[in-house]
Protein backbone atom coordinates (compact mmCIF):
# COMPACT_ATOMS: atom_id res chain seq x y z
CA UNK A 1 0.00 0.00 0.00
CA UNK A 2 0.97 3.46 -1.16
CA UNK A 3 2.24 6.06 1.56
CA UNK A 4 0.55 8.10 -0.56
CA UNK A 5 -1.60 7.88 -3.42
CA UNK A 6 -3.06 10.77 -5.31
CA UNK A 7 -4.97 10.54 -8.78
CA UNK A 8 -6.28 12.92 -10.80
CA UNK A 9 -5.35 16.22 -8.28
CA UNK A 10 -6.95 19.34 -10.12
CA UNK A 11 -6.84 22.81 -8.19
CA UNK A 12 -8.47 25.97 -9.25
CA UNK A 13 -8.91 29.53 -7.65
CA UNK A 14 -11.87 31.81 -7.91
CA UNK A 15 -10.77 35.14 -9.36
CA UNK A 16 -12.02 38.64 -10.52
CA UNK A 17 -11.47 37.63 -13.93
CA UNK A 18 -12.93 33.92 -13.90
CA UNK A 19 -11.35 30.95 -12.29
CA UNK A 20 -7.66 29.86 -12.65
CA UNK A 21 -6.40 26.57 -12.58
CA UNK A 22 -3.19 26.00 -10.92
CA UNK A 23 -2.87 21.93 -11.00
CA UNK A 24 -4.53 20.12 -13.55
CA UNK A 25 -4.54 16.67 -12.97
CA UNK A 26 -2.11 15.56 -11.22
CA UNK A 27 -1.05 11.97 -10.13
CA UNK A 28 1.67 11.49 -7.18
CA UNK A 29 2.59 8.25 -5.98
CA UNK A 30 5.10 8.45 -3.01
CA UNK A 31 5.93 4.35 -0.99
CA UNK A 32 7.48 4.13 1.98
CA UNK A 33 10.77 4.95 2.69
CA UNK A 34 10.97 6.77 -0.73
CA UNK A 35 12.60 10.23 -1.60
CA UNK A 36 10.43 11.96 -4.55
CA UNK A 37 12.03 14.89 -5.77
CA UNK A 38 9.17 17.83 -7.38
CA UNK A 39 10.94 20.06 -10.10
CA UNK A 40 9.58 22.08 -12.26
CA UNK A 41 9.79 26.76 -12.49
CA UNK A 42 7.56 28.58 -10.42
CA UNK A 43 3.92 28.74 -11.13
CA UNK A 44 4.23 24.84 -11.78
CA UNK A 45 1.69 23.81 -9.18
CA UNK A 46 4.39 22.10 -7.09
CA UNK A 47 3.74 23.75 -3.82
CA UNK A 48 -0.29 24.22 -4.58
CA UNK A 49 -0.38 20.32 -4.62
CA UNK A 50 1.50 19.46 -1.86
CA UNK A 51 -0.88 22.79 0.46
CA UNK A 52 -4.08 20.84 -1.34
CA UNK A 53 -2.86 17.32 -0.20
CA UNK A 54 -2.24 18.93 4.15
CA UNK A 55 -5.78 20.66 3.59
CA UNK A 56 -4.14 24.11 3.62
CA UNK A 57 -5.15 26.09 0.56
CA UNK A 58 -7.73 28.90 1.23
CA UNK A 59 -11.35 28.83 0.79
CA UNK A 60 -11.24 30.72 -2.99
CA UNK A 61 -9.44 26.92 -3.65
CA UNK A 62 -11.76 24.37 -4.91
CA UNK A 63 -10.03 20.57 -5.15
CA UNK A 64 -11.05 18.02 -6.65
CA UNK A 65 -9.60 14.43 -7.00
CA UNK A 66 -10.50 10.59 -7.89
CA UNK A 67 -8.31 9.55 -4.80
CA UNK A 68 -6.27 11.22 -2.13
CA UNK A 69 -5.10 8.98 0.43
CA UNK A 70 -2.69 8.75 3.03
CA UNK A 71 -1.81 5.27 4.16
CA UNK A 72 -5.34 4.55 3.23
CA UNK A 73 -7.01 7.04 4.61
CA UNK A 74 -9.45 8.90 2.61
CA UNK A 75 -8.12 12.42 2.85
CA UNK A 76 -11.23 14.05 1.04
CA UNK A 77 -13.56 12.97 3.60
CA UNK A 78 -11.60 12.79 6.63
CA UNK A 79 -13.16 14.55 9.35
CA UNK A 80 -11.60 18.08 10.54
CA UNK A 81 -10.79 16.74 14.12
CA UNK A 82 -9.28 13.78 12.86
CA UNK A 83 -6.83 15.59 10.06
CA UNK A 84 -5.66 17.61 12.69
CA UNK A 85 -4.07 14.71 14.61
CA UNK A 86 -2.41 13.91 11.46
CA UNK A 87 -1.47 17.24 9.95
CA UNK A 88 1.80 17.58 11.65
CA UNK A 89 2.56 14.45 13.54
CA UNK A 90 2.17 12.16 10.51
CA UNK A 91 1.99 13.76 7.19
CA UNK A 92 4.34 16.92 8.13
CA UNK A 93 5.60 19.95 5.78
CA UNK A 94 8.89 22.32 5.63
CA UNK A 95 7.12 26.02 4.06
CA UNK A 96 9.25 27.78 1.67
CA UNK A 97 8.23 31.14 3.28
CA UNK A 98 9.89 30.59 7.13
CA UNK A 99 8.94 34.15 8.19
CA UNK A 100 5.39 34.29 6.79
CA UNK A 101 4.86 30.69 8.05
CA UNK A 102 6.34 31.53 12.15
CA UNK A 103 3.66 32.94 14.42
CA UNK A 104 5.57 36.38 14.93
CA UNK A 105 3.80 37.08 18.85
CA UNK A 106 5.26 33.38 20.43
CA UNK A 107 8.96 32.44 20.78
CA UNK A 108 10.03 29.92 18.03
CA UNK A 109 10.21 27.64 21.74
CA UNK A 110 6.69 28.38 22.51
CA UNK A 111 6.00 26.75 19.07
CA UNK A 112 7.81 23.73 18.82
CA UNK A 113 6.36 22.85 22.21
CA UNK A 114 3.33 23.95 21.03
CA UNK A 115 2.94 21.00 18.07
CA UNK A 116 5.06 18.52 20.75
CA UNK A 117 2.24 19.00 23.34
CA UNK A 118 -0.56 18.54 20.73
CA UNK A 119 0.70 15.39 19.46
CA UNK A 120 2.91 13.75 21.93
CA UNK A 121 2.46 12.66 25.52
CA UNK A 122 5.00 14.00 27.04
CA UNK A 123 5.58 16.17 30.10
CA UNK A 124 6.79 20.22 29.92
CA UNK A 125 10.03 18.93 30.93
CA UNK A 126 10.42 16.36 28.16
CA UNK A 127 9.11 19.19 25.83
CA UNK A 128 11.22 21.05 26.47
CA UNK A 129 14.35 18.59 26.43
CA UNK A 130 12.89 18.13 22.96
CA UNK A 131 12.87 20.92 21.52
CA UNK A 132 16.85 21.47 22.80
CA UNK A 133 17.04 18.43 20.80
CA UNK A 134 15.61 19.36 17.82
CA UNK A 135 17.75 22.92 17.57
CA UNK A 136 21.07 20.89 18.05
CA UNK A 137 20.07 18.44 14.91
CA UNK A 138 19.50 21.52 12.28
CA UNK A 139 22.64 23.03 13.43
CA UNK A 140 20.98 26.04 15.70
CA UNK A 141 24.30 27.18 17.95
CA UNK A 142 22.99 28.16 21.84
CA UNK A 143 19.75 25.71 21.63
CA UNK A 144 18.21 27.29 25.31
CA UNK A 145 18.88 30.63 24.76
CA UNK A 146 17.52 30.65 20.23
CA UNK A 147 14.32 28.74 21.79
CA UNK A 148 13.44 31.96 23.33
CA UNK A 149 13.82 34.10 20.99
CA UNK A 150 11.03 35.47 18.39
CA UNK A 151 11.05 35.19 14.56
CA UNK A 152 12.24 38.58 13.82
CA UNK A 153 15.30 38.75 15.94
CA UNK A 154 16.57 35.46 13.71
CA UNK A 155 18.04 35.53 10.53
CA UNK A 156 15.78 34.05 7.52
CA UNK A 157 18.23 30.90 7.42
CA UNK A 158 17.56 30.71 10.88
CA UNK A 159 13.84 30.59 10.63
CA UNK A 160 14.02 27.80 8.11
CA UNK A 161 16.24 25.83 10.78
CA UNK A 162 13.86 26.28 13.00
CA UNK A 163 10.91 25.26 10.73
CA UNK A 164 12.55 22.17 9.91
CA UNK A 165 12.68 21.46 13.36
CA UNK A 166 9.66 22.03 13.83
CA UNK A 167 8.38 19.90 10.82
CA UNK A 168 10.70 16.84 12.12
CA UNK A 169 9.50 16.91 15.90
CA UNK A 170 6.90 14.56 15.93
CA UNK A 171 8.64 11.56 13.66
CA UNK A 172 6.47 12.10 10.49
CA UNK A 173 5.54 8.87 8.01
CA UNK A 174 5.41 11.56 5.15
CA UNK A 175 7.61 14.73 4.72
CA UNK A 176 6.56 17.58 2.76
CA UNK A 177 10.01 19.72 1.86
CA UNK A 178 9.31 22.79 0.00
CA UNK A 179 12.53 23.93 -1.20
CA UNK A 180 14.09 23.40 2.43
CA UNK A 181 17.25 24.98 2.01
CA UNK A 182 16.00 28.11 -0.30
CA UNK A 183 17.47 30.56 2.81
CA UNK A 184 20.75 28.98 3.95
CA UNK A 185 24.04 28.86 2.79
CA UNK A 186 25.89 26.22 1.16
CA UNK A 187 27.42 24.53 3.79
CA UNK A 188 24.13 24.57 5.94
CA UNK A 189 22.05 23.34 2.74
CA UNK A 190 24.46 20.28 2.75
CA UNK A 191 24.01 19.38 6.37
CA UNK A 192 20.20 19.95 6.01
CA UNK A 193 20.05 17.20 3.13
CA UNK A 194 22.12 15.19 4.98
CA UNK A 195 19.89 15.75 8.28
CA UNK A 196 16.80 14.82 6.10
CA UNK A 197 18.17 12.16 4.56
CA UNK A 198 19.44 10.59 7.57
CA UNK A 199 16.10 10.63 9.11
CA UNK A 200 14.30 9.36 5.85
CA UNK A 201 17.07 6.67 6.41
CA UNK A 202 16.44 6.05 10.08
CA UNK A 203 12.55 6.01 10.28
CA UNK A 204 11.57 4.89 7.21
CA UNK A 205 9.85 7.77 6.42
CA UNK A 206 8.65 9.06 2.69
CA UNK A 207 10.46 11.91 1.35
CA UNK A 208 9.23 14.65 -1.11
CA UNK A 209 11.22 17.13 -1.68
CA UNK A 210 10.46 20.00 -3.93
CA UNK A 211 12.87 21.88 -5.27
CA UNK A 212 14.87 24.13 -8.67
CA UNK A 213 18.24 22.73 -7.77
CA UNK A 214 18.66 19.80 -9.63
CA UNK A 215 21.87 19.57 -8.41
CA UNK A 216 19.94 17.98 -5.06
CA UNK A 217 17.69 16.11 -6.77
CA UNK A 218 21.03 13.95 -8.09
CA UNK A 219 22.30 13.68 -5.14
CA UNK A 220 18.92 13.27 -2.87
CA UNK A 221 16.49 11.97 -4.96
CA UNK A 222 15.27 8.26 -5.75
CA UNK A 223 12.75 9.51 -8.31
CA UNK A 224 11.58 12.76 -10.26
CA UNK A 225 7.95 14.32 -10.99
CA UNK A 226 8.57 17.04 -13.49
CA UNK A 227 5.83 19.99 -13.30
CA UNK A 228 5.00 22.28 -16.27
CA UNK A 229 1.75 24.95 -15.78
CA UNK A 230 0.06 22.58 -13.02
CA UNK A 231 0.54 19.52 -15.16
CA UNK A 232 2.87 16.41 -14.30
CA UNK A 233 5.20 15.90 -17.96
CA UNK A 234 7.22 13.29 -17.03
CA UNK A 235 8.30 10.63 -14.10
CA UNK A 236 10.87 8.35 -13.93
CA UNK A 237 13.56 7.04 -12.05
CA UNK A 238 16.51 9.91 -11.76
CA UNK A 239 19.52 8.40 -12.93
CA UNK A 240 17.38 7.51 -16.10
CA UNK A 241 15.90 10.98 -16.08
CA UNK A 242 19.03 12.36 -15.86
CA UNK A 243 20.08 9.97 -19.01
CA UNK A 244 17.35 9.62 -20.89
CA UNK A 245 14.86 13.00 -20.33
CA UNK A 246 11.41 11.99 -22.48
CA UNK A 247 9.62 15.31 -22.47
CA UNK A 248 11.20 18.21 -24.41
CA UNK A 249 10.95 20.74 -21.25
CA UNK A 250 12.73 17.85 -19.22
CA UNK A 251 15.54 17.73 -21.92
CA UNK A 252 15.59 21.55 -21.76
CA UNK A 253 15.87 21.99 -18.29
CA UNK A 254 19.04 19.52 -17.87
CA UNK A 255 20.15 21.36 -21.25
CA UNK A 256 20.04 24.54 -19.10
CA UNK A 257 22.45 23.55 -16.42
CA UNK A 258 25.39 24.91 -16.34
CA UNK A 259 27.79 21.40 -16.25
CA UNK A 260 26.29 20.38 -18.78
CA UNK A 261 26.91 23.25 -20.90
CA UNK A 262 28.44 22.45 -24.12
CA UNK A 263 29.09 25.93 -25.84
CA UNK A 264 29.89 29.77 -24.23
CA UNK A 265 26.40 30.92 -23.85
CA UNK A 266 24.55 29.11 -21.55
CA UNK A 267 21.04 27.60 -23.22
CA UNK A 268 18.00 29.22 -21.96
CA UNK A 269 14.17 28.20 -22.11
CA UNK A 270 12.39 31.26 -24.13
CA UNK A 271 9.09 32.42 -23.38
CA UNK A 272 7.54 32.08 -19.89
CA UNK A 273 5.17 30.02 -18.06
CA UNK A 274 1.56 30.36 -19.44
CA UNK A 275 -1.01 32.07 -16.99
CA UNK A 276 -4.32 32.72 -16.36
CA UNK A 277 -5.33 34.26 -20.12
CA UNK A 278 -2.29 32.65 -22.27
CA UNK A 279 -3.04 28.93 -22.09
CA UNK A 280 -2.74 27.39 -25.27
CA UNK A 281 -5.43 24.75 -26.63
CA UNK A 282 -3.15 22.07 -27.27
CA UNK A 283 0.67 21.22 -25.40
CA UNK A 284 1.34 23.68 -22.70
CA UNK A 285 4.67 24.01 -23.75
CA UNK A 286 4.17 23.78 -27.57
CA UNK A 287 4.85 27.98 -27.54
CA UNK A 288 8.38 27.07 -25.77
CA UNK A 289 9.15 23.72 -27.33
CA UNK A 290 11.36 23.54 -30.64
CA UNK A 291 9.76 20.57 -31.40
CA UNK A 292 6.04 21.94 -31.58
CA UNK A 293 3.64 21.42 -34.49
CA UNK A 294 0.51 22.36 -35.45
CA UNK A 295 -0.45 19.23 -34.20
CA UNK A 296 1.04 20.07 -30.57
CA UNK A 297 -0.69 23.71 -30.85
CA UNK A 298 -4.27 22.22 -31.36
CA UNK A 299 -4.44 19.00 -29.17
CA UNK A 300 -3.83 18.48 -25.90
CA UNK A 301 -1.17 15.30 -25.47
CA UNK A 302 -1.79 12.11 -24.79
CA UNK A 303 0.75 10.29 -21.65
CA UNK A 304 2.59 8.11 -22.71
CA UNK A 305 3.37 4.46 -20.89
CA UNK A 306 5.32 3.89 -18.16
CA UNK A 307 8.57 2.98 -20.45
CA UNK A 308 8.03 6.60 -21.96
CA UNK A 309 8.66 7.87 -18.21
CA UNK A 310 4.94 9.06 -18.79
CA UNK A 311 5.54 11.83 -20.70
CA UNK A 312 2.90 14.01 -21.77
CA UNK A 313 3.96 14.52 -24.84
CA UNK A 314 2.99 14.14 -28.74
CA UNK A 315 6.56 13.28 -29.53
CA UNK A 316 8.61 11.62 -26.75
CA UNK A 317 12.32 12.00 -26.86
CA UNK A 318 14.83 8.90 -26.52
CA UNK A 319 11.98 6.33 -26.75
CA UNK A 320 13.45 3.20 -26.01
CA UNK A 321 13.17 0.28 -28.04
CA UNK A 322 9.93 -2.08 -28.28
CA UNK A 323 8.37 1.25 -26.38
CA UNK A 324 6.83 1.83 -29.69
CA UNK A 325 4.25 -0.85 -29.41
CA UNK A 326 3.30 0.20 -26.30
CA UNK A 327 2.57 3.66 -27.65
CA UNK A 328 0.12 2.26 -30.14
Amino acid sequence: MSLLKIRNLSVEFATATGPFRAVDSVDVDVEKGEILAIVGESGSGKSVSMLATMGLLPWTATITADEMSFEGRDLRTMPGRERRKLIGKDLAMIFQEPMSSLNPCFTVGFQIREALKEHLDLDRKARQARAVELFEMVGIPDPERRLKAFPHQLSGGMNQRVMIAMAIACRPRLLIADEPTTALDVTIQAQILDLLTDLQKDTGMGLILITHDMGVVAETAERVAVQYAGQKVEDQKVADLFDRPHHPYTSALLAALPERATERRLPTIPGVVPGQHDRPRGCLFSPRCKFADDRCREVPPPVQPRPIGLARCHYPLNVPAGAEEERA
